[in-house]
């Protein structure tokens, strides 16, 4: 039990909070069924208004997030971790509250609005002074209060401030007695104003969207306004918070107490005085506030489902492992309509960032689909962008870029062999990472382990994959139609080793084995071939389906970032929470290393042992 009004009402409901809004949508059903007037109802305006909150938001943390629009502009560069996402939640709590409340406010009081009235310019300015005069000041002395007295902090105020980076979200992350004191902090303009005989319907609107805007504002943690309006107007800098003034209030605590007007805390004398030149040096130093990283891992873009798992669209979505949800297939055609946009003008742009060891580490992504790499006339285009990721790379001083699954494509460029031919005086380091993603798929296997079945088996990973095991006197067998790529890997192993690769045209030659490495897609028919308790284990994607019932599958070749890494906050595909592709992790291990070669093309059987216990050493884990 916390402290008195500190938890929410309906905290233990979880996502079925958002049955809390049922009677509201019952009643509009009611009136359409019937065929009346939804409009009139304020039913339908309490939905219409809280839909159009929560959307602001989602526009404000998109914004905020698009690394590639607002990276030179961030205050805190720290990444937004899972832990700050999980503590934030429930952030639209105080969207359902105000709903509840609004909605007894006017069925005691129903004079209080005219839905009869769209707009009333007296009302406005009526609303805008009731704010200024009552309503600011009022927050001011309620917000310094709850920072001065220790047991106010402790038990309310200090949630909000548990989170380390500003986001849009943070905004609405209090507890349920500070919702209830901005409830009435925001009610006394409206009310004033609808008491003065000057309420409407669009007042409502303007007024709690602004509230939200510049609530939102300030907790961007993008230094939106250029320096200059401050300098040419400089009364604004006490009529206007900015996202760097509020920012040092989470960061110091004992100053800019204000709502959005920072003259209160100049007549409180807790205006700090750094925050214009903080803001000032923010803004004239964009080009330069960007930090290079250590290291790129070289992404696309998988499929039309997929592009939706983005951390920047939708926050809580982005920080599960990735799955096809119903309810996002009406943004499949904006999605579709984006991807022929980034086909047409996009290069590749910063989707996610975190830290390790000291180290920075970017994802980019390619703006290209998986399906666009294997149209003949795509590839010429899609090497550019990759090239032009490189270059882009080196330009800035990346260390390493590891490229991810079709981006390396033998067929398409040679698992990268042909920017590092291309471009012999690179000083970036081009890693494809399946050296250490052939390490994860061997160490797998049982120890006992005599025969495997390979598929995909002349690819560079089955080819890594055959020659290691046969070192190992394991007998496997490689299914391959070509007889002369069979016979050039054979002949790679050492002589005492060749006879324990076998070549084999079809999938009845498995029907004993019951261990599977599965590196080009089968069929649920081709599956059928595999004995009972077989199990698969896989490289290849998409990955296989899972038909057989006595049987058990692998996930991809994966591993889990050490627990020290900083700023994670978005599951990669269908990785769990912190785990990334083995191809990934390779890269990782490629830069913690220092490592100065180039990891292209074929892979090196006998370096699979040095990078695996790399990855050991650096706290990497097989998952």
């Amino acid at each position: 039990m916390g402290a008195l009004l500190a938890n929410w009402p309906w905290e233990n409901l979880g996502s079925h909070k958002y049955f809390l809004y049922g009677p509201f949508i019952a009643q509009v059903a009611q009136l359409w069924w019937k065929g009346e007037t939804i409009s009139n109802t304020w039913s339908f305006h309490i939905l219409l208004l809280c839909s159009l909150r929560g959307f602001l938001h989602q526009l404000w943390h998109t914004y905020c997030n698009m690394l590639f629009l607002s990276l030179k502009r961030r205050i805190n560069h720290k990444g937004i971790d899972f832990k700050q996402i999980d503590h934030e939640w429930n952030w639209d709590n105080f969207i359902i509250l105000q709903a509840l409340v609004g909605s007894l406010m006017l069925y005691m009081f129903p004079s209080l609005t005219n839905w009869n009235v769209l707009w009333n310019v007296r009302g406005l300015i009526a609303a805008l002074l009731i704010h200024m005069v009552v309503s600011e000041p009022l927050y001011y002395m309620i917000h310094r209060l709850f920072h001065n007295q220790p047991k106010l902090f402790n038990n309310y105020h200090s949630l909000h401030h548990l989170s380390p980076v500003l986001q849009p979200y943070t905004a609405g992350n209090a507890t349920f007695l500070e919702h209830i004191l901005l409830l009435g902090i925001m009610g006394i303009p409206l009310v004033g104003a609808a008491l003065m005989g000057y309420g409407s319907i669009g007042l409502i609107y303007t007024y709690v969207l602004a509230f939200d805007f510049l609530r939102c504002l300030g907790h961007s943690n993008v230094e939106i306004f250029p320096h200059q309006i401050f300098e040419v107007l400089p009364i604004l800098r006490y009529l206007l918070y900015t996202p760097t003034y509020h920012s040092i209030h989470h960061s110091e605590k004992d100053c800019n107490f204000c709502l959005f007007m920072p003259i209160y805390d100049l007549l409180g004398n807790t205006l700090n005085g750094k925050s214009w030149e903080m803001q000032k040096q923010i803004s004239l130093n964009s080009e330069k506030n960007v930090k290079v990283p250590d290291f790129v891992f070289l992404a696309h873009v998988v499929d039309i489902s997929s592009a939706l798992h983005v951390p920047w669209l939708f926050r809580a979505y982005a920080a599960l492992p990735f799955s096809v949800r119903w309810f996002l297939l009406p943004c499949w055609p904006i999605v579709f309509l984006v991807m022929f946009m980034m086909w047409a003008w996009a290069k590749p742009f910063t989707v996610s960032f975190y830290n390790l060891r000291g180290k920075l580490h970017h994802t980019w992504v390619v703006p290209r689909f998986g399906f666009q790499y294997f149209l003949p006339f795509a590839t010429k285009g899609i090497n550019k962008q990759i090239e032009h990721a490189i270059l882009k790379a080196d330009k800035m001083g990346v260390k390493v870029l590891s490229l991810a699954a079709l981006n390396k494509n033998e067929a398409l460029n040679g698992g990268g062999t042909l920017f590092v031919n291309k471009h012999p005086n690179l000083k970036v380091r081009v890693v494809h990472g399946n050296t250490l993603t052939a390490a994860v798929i061997l160490h797998e296997l049982p120890n006992n382990v005599e025969e495997v079945f390979l598929t995909g088996a002349t690819s560079k990973l089955g080819r890594a994959i055959a020659l290691y095991l046969s070192r190992k006197q394991v007998r496997v067998l490689m299914l391959t139609l070509s007889t002369e790529r069979f016979q050039k890997i054979q002949k790679e192993a050492p002589v005492e080793c060749q006879k324990y690769l076998v070549q084999v045209t079809k999938y009845q030659a498995a029907k004993n084995c019951k261990t599977w490495i599965v590196g080009k897609w089968i069929t649920p028919s081709e599956q059928n071939w595999a004995p009972t308790g077989a199990h698969f284990h896989q490289f290849v994607v998409p990955p296989i389906l899972h038909f057989r019932r006595d049987c058990t599958y692998g996930d991809l070749a994966a591993m889990k970032l050490p627990e020290d890494a900083q700023g994670l906050g978005s599951c990669e595909y269908t990785m769990e929470r912190g785990v990334v592709h083995a191809c990934h992790a390779g890269g990782v291990v490629h830069s913690l290393e220092g490592w100065t070669h180039h990891e292209v093309g074929a892979i090196d059987v006998d370096r699979i042992d040095v990078v695996w216990k790399s990855a050991m050493k650096y706290g990497l884990k097989p998952v």
